[in-house]
C-alpha cells in the first residue's frame, strides 16, 4: 500500500470512522459499524469492501455475522497514520463510541442487530 492509496481510501468520511473505530475496538461486525456511523447495511458494507479489495482490513465470519479488523500486515507507518489518528481525534470517535455503547451487551447486540 502506498501512502497515496492510504488517503485515498481515509479520505471519505464514512471509510475514516469505520477504519478508526475499528483500531479503537479492535475487531467490529457490520451492524456494530452500521449503529455507530448511524448509516444503512449496505452503505457501510459497501465501503467495508473497498476497504477489504485494499486489504487495509481483514475480515472472518463467524456464522452469519462478518467481523472486521485491520490488516496486521500493513507497514508499520500506515498502522502508524491510522493509530495515530484515532488515539488524537476522540470528539471525531466519541459519539461514535457513545452510539456502540448505546447497544449494550454484546450477546445482546448481536442477537438484535445480525441476527
Amino acid at each position: 500500500m502506498t501512502p497515496l492509496q492510504l488517503f485515498k481510501l481515509l479520505a471519505d468520511e464514512t471509510r475514516l470512522q469505520c477504519v478508526l473505530l475499528i483500531a479503537e475496538q479492535g475487531e467490529l461486525c457490520v451492524c456494530e459499524l452500521t449503529c455507530a456511523l448511524q448509516q444503512i447495511q449496505p452503505k457501510i458494507s459497501r465501503h467495508l469492501a473497498m476497504l477489504r479489495k485494499a486489504q487495509l482490513l481483514l475480515d472472518r465470519r463467524q456464522g452469519q455475522w462478518v467481523y472486521y479488523r485491520l490488516n496486521p500486515a500493513l507497514p508499520e507507518w500506515a498502522l502508524s497514520v491510522i493509530n495515530h489518528s484515532w488515539q488524537h481525534n476522540p470528539a471525531l470517535l466519541s459519539p461514535l463510541q457513545q452510539n456502540l455503547c448505546a447497544m449494550g451487551e454484546r450477546p445482546e447486540r448481536a442477537a438484535s442487530c445480525c441476527a
